[in-house]
């Protein structure tokens, strides 16, 4: 079994290279310490993460902030190629948020960054958490944007000269494209003058240098001698250059020196190499999104998995279903010496050494196959779905190696053998088919949060929040169009990662569209009249609404139950509208929340009141240590009011790191009414023509605590 599009591998390869005009970076700083003086301003810092690197991957965090609608101010990141400075602005709720918050923005300032930074330019949307304790205030926040950066020669950046030495902007690896690289995988290599002009690629055996002297060479920062990669492709042209090779097995993990010869030898990249770091390859080609997985019809029929049955371009689709067997396509399970340049290498990991999974739906799977099946640096992951295993369009799909967690992505499962296509709440069957065709999806997701917490020494916080975006939508991104509507499969969770040394995240995707200024009103009690939502850089949108007691700053109202109004003055891309939502009487957690999760145990929460369709949200994240390098873990479950209970099964608690004694631990449950029910939903129009094809406005109540996971 063992029908592989290699062909679509290499040319998904180069498709993605294409899209990727420009080179992004995630920002990761976490539990930074905030310390006042003086009540109203203060300094912050911790450590800052760049993955992939600008070239630097990591730096000292420090920032000048004030308080006051916002943590606003100046920030300096001391990296070893120089300083990187700007301005930086937080939503004040994030310094108590258990639950990520939208709307921050780091903003890049070349006439006061230093060195190779000099120059440099970008704008960062950020998001983010905090905490309140005895010892202080700290905030955790992430984004990802486009950083270019200056200097004229090999510099790295390679964005602000007029040299044609070949300068290196991120070495990822060629399924998640996140730092890091696995012995024996397929890798990509991005910059600026990597190669002659024009698109080459190369069949076994593959060369380690092209005729016309281009090679990737990766050497130990240590010292030592270098290694030669096997090249994949060249790519240069339409303003993108890019290479992908082979890692040779041979090259052991640890940290390397990683340069590229094109005429002259580029300023070294350092890249962290590890035995393995799966990444499954998605049909968007970037990482995110819908999965390249055949479902097994026949010896003579494997279906690519989609949301209906058919055929797009000759090629036969179709939903998986239960008890079929799956056929997964990744790379980074492990080192093969002698398989890199092999015309067909076999070899099994899970039978030698490797416990490998297949996390389905938050269902952990074995595998039948899991390795090389006739192709270098590619590998195949065989496993079948069980008879009763969550159905629907999004199922989460993750893969497991030594728990080492890949991408998180999704896959399509119809409900049965007979169903001729998935079942996704809000969706219509002809909707599935528009998005098997290479249709699109254009949302309106917006909602009003308020969170009430207990912290010591600070009491019970509530923290009131409005925020949302419109955006659209392509036939990889079901799951995101399936999110930004608040339509999801119910008794179902989903598993997030994020490490800041590789910065895995879920990211639905979508096209973020501009509907000019919003204002919010709220009902009588609630001092709500006409809040402005802060529209930044990416056209989110957000406003604290409730202030954070003993801070200044952020006081726009109260949350109280009633009707709350969205008013759109119209946008570049989207047209005036409005939109209601009618927020009632929260949900009460039977005991209220654990101050520790047993992660072995599963967790089961309890509840009474609300309306039995209402939409029950449960979510938690753990964070490993302090360390900038520290692995955060989410999940979100979904369940409706009615139930009076839910589990959060051992097989996702188990996925999130022990807090330790320095981690740190989220549980938040929030309740909503239904948006099929019509309360909150609305339309709005597209300055391109038509309107979006679905609007919803929720009003979200719930509790938060702060337990540890053990």
């Amino acid at each position: 079994m063992s029908r592989k599009p290699a062909v679509f591998i290499l040319a998904a390869l180069i498709c993605a290279s294409a899209q990727a005009a420009t080179t992004s970076t995630t920002v990761t700083v976490n539990n930074a310490a905030v310390t006042l003086s003086g009540g109203t301003s203060g300094t912050a810092s911790g450590t800052a993460t760049f993955s992939p690197g600008i070239p630097d991957t990591s730096g000292a965090f420090a920032a000048n902030v004030a308080l006051g609608t916002a943590v606003s101010g100046t920030f300096t990141i001391k990296l070893a190629g120089g300083t990187l400075a700007g301005t930086i602005s937080l939503p004040a709720s994030i310094l108590t948020a258990t639950s990520p918050v939208t709307g921050g923005s780091m903003v890049i300032s070349g006439s006061t960054s230093t060195g190779t930074y000099s120059g440099a330019s970008g704008t960062i949307p950020l998001t983010g958490t905090g905490s309140v304790s005895a010892t202080g205030l700290a905030v955790s926040f992430s984004g990802t944007g486009s950083v270019t950066t200056g200097g004229t020669t090999g510099g790295g950046g390679g964005g602000g000269g007029t040299s044609t030495s070949p300068a290196i902007t991120a070495v990822l690896d060629g399924a998640a494209y996140t730092a890091n690289i696995a012995q024996g995988s397929i890798f990509v290599v991005k910059g600026s003058n990597l190669s002659g002009s024009g698109v080459t690629s190369y069949g076994i055996p593959r060369p380690t240098v092209t005729t016309s002297g281009v090679k990737i060479t990766f050497t130990p920062t240590s010292g030592g001698a270098g290694t030669d990669c096997y090249l994949v492709y060249t790519y240069n042209q339409g303003g993108v250059s890019q290479l992908a090779a082979i890692l040779p097995s041979s090259v052991s993990p640890g940290s390397y020196n990683v340069t590229v010869t094109n005429g002259t030898v580029s300023a070294p990249a350092v890249v962290t190499v590890v035995k393995a770091k799966p990444g499954l390859f998605t049909q968007s080609t970037d990482g995110t999104g819908l999965a390249t997985v055949q479902n097994y019809i026949s010896a003579s029929q494997y279906d690519l998995n989609r949301y209906t049955v058919g055929s797009v371009s000759g090629t036969t689709i179709s939903p998986g279903r239960p008890g079929q067997v799956m056929i997964a396509y990744g790379t980074g399970l492990g080192p093969l010496v002698g398989g890199d340049n092999s015309a067909s290498p076999v070899f099994d990991f899970s039978t030698n050494g490797s416990t490998i999974k297949a996390i389905v739906g938050g269902v952990t799977l074995p595998v039948i196959f899991a390795g090389r099946a006739g192709y270098a640096g590619e590998d195949q992951i065989n496993f079948t779905l069980p008879s009763n295993i969550p159905t629907g369009c999004t199922i989460s799909f993750q893969l497991s190696v030594d728990g080492v967690l890949s991408n998180p992505t999704f896959i399509a499962i119809a409900p049965d053998a007979t169903s001729n296509a998935c079942v996704l709440p809000g969706f219509t069957t002809q909707q599935l088919q528009k998005f098997d065709q290479g249709g699109t999806y254009t949302t309106g997701s917006f909602s009003v949060l308020s969170i009430s917490e207990t912290v010591p020494s600070f009491g019970t916080l509530t923290i009131g929040q409005a925020a949302g975006a419109f955006t659209q939508f392509s036939a990889y991104q079901l799951a995101g169009a399936s999110a930004a509507t608040g339509v999801l499969n119910t008794g179902s969770c989903q598993v997030i990662q994020s490490t800041a040394s590789s910065a895995t995240t879920v990211t639905t995707g979508g096209t973020v569209l501009d509907a000019g200024a919003i204002t919010l009103t709220g009902p009588p009690g609630s001092n709500i009249t006409n809040v402005s939502l802060q529209q930044d850089a990416s056209n989110l949108y957000s406003a604290t609404l409730t202030s954070i007691p003993g801070l200044p700053g952020g006081a726009n109202g109260t949350i109280v139950a009633g009707t709350y109004n969205l008013n759109g003055a119209g946008g570049k891309d989207v047209g005036k509208f409005t939109a209601a939502v009618t927020l009632g009487a929260p949900l009460t957690v039977t005991g209220g929340l654990p101050a520790s999760v047993t992660r072995n145990a599963g967790l089961t929460l309890n509840w009474n009141g609300g309306n039995a369709s209402d939409l029950v949200e449960i979510f938690g994240s753990s964070t490993s240590s302090a360390s900038a390098n520290a692995t955060t873990t989410s999940f979100v479950c979904i369940t409706t009011a009615g139930q009076k209970t839910f589990t959060v099964p051992a097989s996702i608690l188990n996925q999130l790191p022990a807090t330790g004694s320095t981690g740190a631990g989220s549980l938040t449950v929030v309740s909503a009414v239904n948006p099929t029910s019509g309360n909150g939903a609305f339309s709005a129009p597209l300055t391109a023509g038509g309107v979006i094809d679905a609007g919803f406005f929720l009003g979200l109540t719930g509790v938060g605590s702060t337990p540890t996971y053990q």
